[in-house]
């Protein structure tokens, strides 16, 4: 199936690409979600002339993730949980716990945008997190996992 890019997309493309997805991709989550339309002809046609209005809305985008980053810039965080006398903690510390922490000390961030490759955190520790905001702007914040 191929389909005209809306906007970046990972590992995919950049706006206004036409790629070749596999159909269940295109049809289930690119064009549900706004991020490709099918390229017919008038799909294309359409596509050219907001061409300009997508270009802008991207470039806005960016620029918001940018400054979200520098705000995140040299940024840690702390968690307090319970944890057992080993360090270990009581259940987990996952990405909704570390974006509402983020997000208290004054940046939004969504719990989609915390990325945790190696899954929940179950012991008491520091540990690097990544932060995705754009599909070109990501940053690493330290959090800090403390016992009650």
């Amino acid at each position: 199936m191929e389909v005209i890019l809306l906007e970046k997309v990972e590992n995919l493309g950049n706006l206004g690409d036409r790629v070749n997805v596999k159909p269940g991709y295109g049809r289930n989550f690119l064009i549900p979600s706004g991020k490709a339309t099918p390229a017919t002809e008038e799909h294309i046609k359409a596509f050219e002339e907001r061409r300009a209005e997508l270009e802008l809305a991207a470039a806005d985008a960016l620029g918001r993730a940018e400054a979200r980053l520098a705000q995140l810039a040299d940024m840690a965080i702390r968690i307090v949980a319970r944890a057992g006398e080993e360090g270990k903690l009581f259940g987990s510390v996952g990405t909704t716990d570390i974006a509402e922490a983020i997000t208290a000390e004054g940046v939004a961030v969504g719990r989609h945008e915390v990325r945790l490759p190696e899954g929940a955190f179950r012991q008491l520790g520091e540990y690097m997190v990544l932060i995705h905001l754009h599909s070109d702007v990501n940053t690493e914040i330290v959090l800090l996992i403390e016992a009650e």
